[in-house]
């Protein structure tokens, strides 16, 4: 009876290893929190959060990309928080639409918010416009080669790339970010999973716009319009937990 017991238990661990195991293959951010905290152009003190229950991906730069040049400011606001807890950097792009600058420029950008210490991951986040989509999957495969390989380079997404038109299919990004919050004409949350793989492994939300259920087994990002205090972390994490 206690080997069989013994022998029963021994699978159910070794079933739970491999659950693990495969979960981690399937994550393009393997050693990143499920839940991150978005956290913006603001003073932040996220020395709440507790160790391995959130990572943070901060603004670290904004660009807004010029005909011919760009031009950018970095985070100017203090953000403090556990030590060791994960960080992403987080890279805005804004156009006017009137044209935009040699690559070489935006990836500068890139580079310097990739050194910026204890970052272990970068984001890009741009609303990229139709007539502006050659030009950002060329800058993303010029970035993938200019920036350590072991840094994953990942992107926010609308949610329509991640549906019918699908044009960030094959661009070299760990992990496109789908937004489900402030969406524009046109967007929609969806009612089954999205089309596009690159989508399959996170979603961003904000914690004043929650929607009702969100694809299950993903990467929870949660914007706050305002900053963050003990309480809204702590509903954050509880609302990650239940859609995990």
């Amino acid at each position: 009876m206690w080997r069989r017991l013994a022998a029963g238990i021994a699978l159910v661990l070794c079933l739970i290893a491999l659950s693990i195991a495969a979960r981690r293959r399937s994550d393009p951010l393997a050693d990143f929190p499920r839940t991150v905290l978005w956290a913006w152009e603001r003073p932040e003190d996220l020395r709440f959060i507790r160790p391995g229950t959130a990572g943070i991906a901060f603004l670290a730069r904004t660009v807004w990309l010029e005909p011919g040049r760009v031009t950018s400011k970095p985070r100017l606001q203090p953000l403090r928080y556990p030590p060791g807890t994960p960080l992403m950097a987080v890279v805005r792009f804004e156009s006017r639409g009137q044209g935009l600058p040699p690559r070489a420029d935006a990836i500068r950008e890139l580079r310097a918010a990739a050194a910026i210490p204890d970052v272990r991951a970068l984001q890009i986040d741009f609303d990229a416009r139709q007539s502006e989509r050659r030009w950002y999957g060329a800058l993303l495969e010029e970035a993938r080669g200019a920036l350590p390989k072991a840094l994953p380079l990942t992107m926010t997404a609308l949610a329509s790339w991640c549906e019918q038109d699908g044009w960030i299919r094959d661009l070299p990004v760990a992990d496109a970010t789908p937004m489900l919050f402030r969406m524009g004409p046109g967007e929609r949350a969806p009612t089954r999973d999205f089309a596009v793989s690159r989508c399959r492994s996170s979603v961003g939300v904000s914690m004043d716009e929650l929607p009702a259920t969100v694809p299950g087994g993903r990467r929870l990002y949660f914007f706050d319009p305002r900053p963050w205090t003990q309480d809204s972390y702590r509903a954050a994490v509880a609302q990650a937990r239940r859609w995990q």
